[in-house]
Parts: structure tokens; C-alpha cells; sequence
């Protein structure tokens, strides 16, 4: 029996593509729901009754539960093939982009259905904790990683650890929103010590790599926005973390010709949601601070997330048309 022996019996097309069903396809749910965060921002800083927020939490949603459907046939038909993907050493770090996903979920839900996103947001971070403390426990044991294994796809976890308490506080669990949202700063500080060294003092990222690039903006965006939630005023803390945001931005833009030198792959969804968490961190500053120029970078943020939220998403579907999509690599 090979490793990827199924347990029930599919036609052999669908068996390999199935085993193949990568785990980062969680990312289009991450960056979907993060743009219907950012509308929903947007609606409230330019104080909108368009329900753009609404079609985008439903369009999302149907999109995750595709998702999450297909990786859960894979679990189901080929279990085997999901333990290899823990154990490869770059996958790993995109695991938690269920359980962010899953948060995500729960946050846009809230305003709506609270009742329901407080069931999915306790799931959510259920998995997030264990999936933090499995992946970080896989990346300190004995397991053979190397440099070139590194990417900032690391910081995923991290990202999922400092979104807690964007809804968390307004549920009511102010103390688990801390737990999360220290252990999610810290290690994004120790992980951005060893990202940097990699990018700088060694070989440069491989091609399906590189869009992860934008993935560097995401932690202090969100951590700004948590940081809105933990606290009654962002005051120099949370300005900090929103220029650092900024800051990020301008260094991934000075990379941007890279990204047209490489082929499409679901990596390219890295670029979404990062760009979605500084749209959604400009609002909220404007929002704290009253700043029209906050507003005006929140929606040109904005306007440039819709941009690339649409071209993956044709990309995306001329991918799977063209069966370019769940192949071996």
C-alpha cells in the first residue's frame, strides 16, 4: 500500500487531483473574507447604506464552504496524504489558515448573527490554538528544517494568534484575547528576526514563494486593529504598528516587478488578505482619530485589494478550467 492509498474507492482522475488538493486553497477564504471586512469599513468611514459588505459575506462564505468541503474529501478519502502535507516543511505553515479562515468567518458574522458567529468563533480558535502549538511545537522539535524552508508563509500562524481578539473582546473573552494576541506578537517578532535574515543573507524566495512576500504587512496590520480592541485609545502603540504597516506595504511594492516573472499558483492568494488587514487597519484608525487621510489610504488600499481580488480570481478559474490547479509539484 503506497502513501497515498485511498480508503474508498473514486475513479483514478479524481483520486490523484484529490490527493493533491493543497491546503493553501483556504487562503481565497482568508482573502475574500478580508475584503468583506474591508467593505464593511469602508461602508462606515464614508457611512454607505450599500449592502457591498453583505453580497461579499455571502459570496465568501459559499466559497469557503466549497473549500472546506474539498479539503475535508481529502481527509476523509486520503488521509494520507494530508499527514504528508503537515510534515512537509513549507506547507505546514499554511494549516492555520483554516482556523483564520474559520475566525474571519465568525468576525463578519457577528454585526449579523451573533449568536452563530460566537459558536464559530469558539471553534475557531479552538483550532487555532491547536494548530499554533502543534506547528511551532513541529518547528522547535527535531525535525530537519533548513533556511531555505523559511518564508514569511511563517508568520501565518502568528496572524491567526493576534486576530483573536478582534472579536473576542466584544464576546466577552478579554482574557483569552490577550493570551492569544501576546503569543501572536511575540512570535511575529522572533519569526520577522529569522524571515529577515533569510531574505537578506540568503538564496532569494522560489517562484511560488515570492507572493508570499505580502504576507509581511499582515501581522502589525491586524495587530493594530486587535490592539483597537484591546484598548480604549491605539495612543503610540497602536501608530506604531499601523506605519509599520505602511511600511511593509512600500517594501513589497518595491518587489511587485518580481511577481510578473512567475507563473499563477494558489500562492498568489498571499497577496489578498494582507492587503485586506491594512485597508481594514486605515478605516479603523480613521475611525479612532477622526483623519481623512486615513480614510482616503483605507479606500485607495481598498480600491487596489478589489483589483487584485478579481484578477485571482479569473486566474483561479482559468486555473481549475485548465486543470493547472491540485497537481503534483
Amino acid at each position: 500500500m503506497t502513501a497515498a492509498t485511498p480508503n474508498t474507492q473514486l475513479p483514478d482522475g479524481a483520486l490523484t487531483r484529490l490527493e493533491h488538493y493543497p491546503v493553501t486553497f483556504f487562503a481565497i477564504g482568508m482573502g475574500l473574507l478580508g475584503l468583506t471586512l474591508a467593505l464593511r469599513g469602508a461602508e462606515r468611514a464614508w457611512e454607505l447604506t450599500l449592502p457591498l459588505s453583505e453580497i461579499a459575506l455571502v459570496v465568501s462564505s459559499l466559497l469557503l464552504a466549497v473549500v472546506a468541503a474539498g479539503y475535508l474529501a481529502k481527509a476523509i478519502h486520503m488521509p494520507s496524504a494530508v499527514v504528508a502535507e503537515w510534515h512537509h516543511p513549507v506547507k505546514i505553515a499554511f494549516f492555520p489558515a483554516i482556523s483564520i479562515s474559520t475566525i474571519l468567518l465568525a468576525t463578519a458574522l457577528l454585526p449579523l448573527f451573533p449568536v452563530a458567529a460566537a459558536a464559530i468563533w469558539l471553534i475557531g480558535v479552538s483550532v487555532q490554538g491547536g494548530l499554533s502549538l502543534a506547528v511551532i511545537g513541529s518547528w522547535i522539535s527535531h525535525r530537519p528544517f533548513q533556511t531555505p524552508h523559511l518564508s514569511p508563509a511563517w508568520f501565518i500562524p502568528a496572524v491567526g494568534n493576534v486576530l483573536v481578539p478582534v472579536a473576542g473582546v466584544e464576546l466577552g473573552y478579554v482574557d483569552l484575547s490577550w493570551l492569544f494576541f501576546s503569543a501572536g506578537l511575540v512570535f511575529w517578532l522572533v519569526l520577522l528576526t529569522l524571515v529577515m535574515n533569510r531574505l537578506v543573507f540568503h538564496d532569494p524566495l522560489p517562484g511560488r514563494l515570492v507572493p508570499t512576500l505580502t504576507i509581511l504587512i499582515a501581522p502589525p496590520a491586524i495587530a493594530y486593529v486587535a490592539w483597537s480592541h484591546l484598548v480604549p485609545d491605539p495612543g503610540p502603540f497602536g501608530q506604531f504598528l499601523l506605519s509599520l504597516s505602511y511600511v511593509f506595504f512600500l517594501i513589497v511594492v518595491t518587489q511587485a516587478q518580481r511577481f510578473r516573472k512567475i507563473p499563477f499558483a494558489l500562492s498568489w492568494w498571499a497577496l489578498s488578505f494582507p492587503v485586506a488587514a491594512l485597508s481594514i487597519a486605515s478605516f479603523v484608525h480613521a475611525g479612532e482619530t477622526g483623519s481623512a487621510a486615513y480614510r482616503g489610504l483605507g479606500t485607495l488600499v481598498l480600491v487596489l485589494l478589489v483589483a487584485i481580488i478579481a484578477l485571482l480570481l479569473v486566474r483561479t478559474g482559468k486555473a481549475i478550467a485548465r486543470k493547472e490547479i491540485c497537481l503534483p509539484e
